[in-house]
């Protein structure tokens, strides 16, 4: 049996479509490989189909640090994590307040992210 460990986060200001997007490039890698790929992808070194997804980035990144918090707690090696499961979910749409022209009738996307990191 395989020691994993889980990172949730129910109401991320992220598009579904870019979590989607990055999940895709993530699953079955090296935790640092895709920390690298993240953190290149927030300072514009590398891109994903012409784009950065910098907002995404950021808060997958943070969810798997939060995941990797969470091994080592349990005692699992942070050399041998990999992501094992990477899901991406719709939460909820919402109108964003009506407080500055440019924002009016806009959808604010929120979708729930769950990572979770295996040992190899």
């Amino acid at each position: 049996m395989t020691k994993t460990t889980t990172a949730l986060r129910p109401t991320a200001r992220v598009s579904l479509k870019d979590a989607v997007k990055i999940f895709r490039n993530i699953r079955n890698k090296n935790a640092e490989k895709v920390k690298n790929l993240l953190n290149d992808l927030i300072n514009q070194k590398r891109n994903i189909e012409g784009k950065y997804y910098t907002g995404a980035s950021k808060e997958i990144l943070s969810l798997i640090e939060e995941a990797e918090n969470n091994a080592d707690s349990l005692g699992l090696d942070r050399e041998k994590l990999f992501v094992k499961e990477a899901v991406v979910s719709k939460a909820l749409t919402y109108m964003l307040p009506k407080s500055r022209w440019s924002h009016r009738g806009r959808k604010a996307k929120i979708c729930q992210l769950k990572i979770t990191l295996g040992e190899r």
